[in-house]
């Protein structure tokens, strides 16, 4: 999609797209629509077909959070009914912030890059932890492992808490990291009484143009931006995702990383859209997505 009446495409991500009121620009409109696709992306990749259902059941899973976190929102006055109908379920309008370049990454697991970066170094973004750790394993406590955001086209990396400091001033990045802490430990919890392991997650926080106030941004605690498992499997050796780890472990095992990656096969976008989509019922209690 590329035009809706009295907004126009500013920006075009792996799967989310932003639009400005007509005549405006990015970085000067007030307010802005952010729209997420059905697109799924992995290992820096955009990849087909894209999961059916998909950016409603996102949206509907950071409107749910963010009703619950009690933390300034982006959302902006009205939202609900200035949204165009042709979007509406799977966009927000929001106000536009000036973004800090931190991706705030919250671990209460050591799984994914995490793990490969313990394995190598015994710590992750600089956070020593104890010898001996497995994938899935329960860290002491939750620790905070931001990453910068690099340029559109670049990788992200890990970095330390003193670089984000380098980054974003001190203050700043002592505001995030606690944020960060707060909304896992709250979400953690929640997902705890759905019977569900909140393993990780990353955030993203801006500052209001107007008020300079520090406002959670984006997505939040959806199955593109956190690991869920399931709590009794875990408890029985076996993870069970509710993310789109179905999709990284099937292009893990059928693609080197080089060129442009295969075609996701029906069943891989089946399970995944499923899975999507039973994580909305458990957590929430909706119905599911037709």
């Amino acid at each position: 999609m590329t035009g809706l009446d009295g907004w126009e495409l500013a920006y075009s991500g792996k799967v989310r797209d932003l639009y400005v009121p007509v005549g405006t620009e990015l970085a000067t409109a007030p307010e802005m629509l952010m729209v997420a696709s059905d697109r799924v992306s992995a290992f820096d990749q955009v990849l087909e077909p894209a999961i059916p259902g998909k950016g409603e059941l996102l949206t509907t899973l950071t409107r749910w959070w963010i009703d619950r976190l009690g933390l300034p929102s982006q959302l902006a006055p009205d939202a609900d009914a200035r949204t165009p109908d042709a979007v509406r379920g799977r966009a927000m309008l929001v106000r536009t912030l000036d973004m800090l370049p931190v991706e705030c990454v919250v671990r209460g697991r050591v799984t994914g890059s995490g793990l490969k970066e313990y394995r190598q170094v015994g710590s992750i973004s600089g956070v020593a932890l104890p010898p001996g750790l497995e994938d899935g394993d329960a860290l002491p406590e939750p620790i905070y492992t931001p990453a910068w955001k690099a340029p559109q086209g670049e990788h992200d990396e890990n970095v330390s808490f003193e670089r984000t400091v380098e980054l974003v001033g001190a203050d700043d990045a002592a505001a995030i990291r606690d944020l960060a802490l707060r909304v896992y430990a709250q979400g953690a919890a929640i997902a705890a009484e759905a019977g569900l392991v909140l393993a990780d997650t990353k955030l993203e926080f801006g500052r209001d143009r107007d008020t300079g106030e520090l406002v959670l941004a984006d997505e939040v605690l959806t199955s593109d931006s956190s690991r869920y498992w399931d709590a009794a499997a875990l408890d029985e050796g076996r993870v069970e995702s509710f993310d789109k780890q179905i999709v990284r472990d099937w292009l893990a095992a059928n693609w080197d990383g080089a060129g442009e990656a295969p075609r996701l096969p029906a069943d891989v976008v089946e399970r995944t859209a499923a899975r999507y989509q039973e994580l909305i019922e458990r957590l929430t209690g909706l119905p599911l997505v037709a």
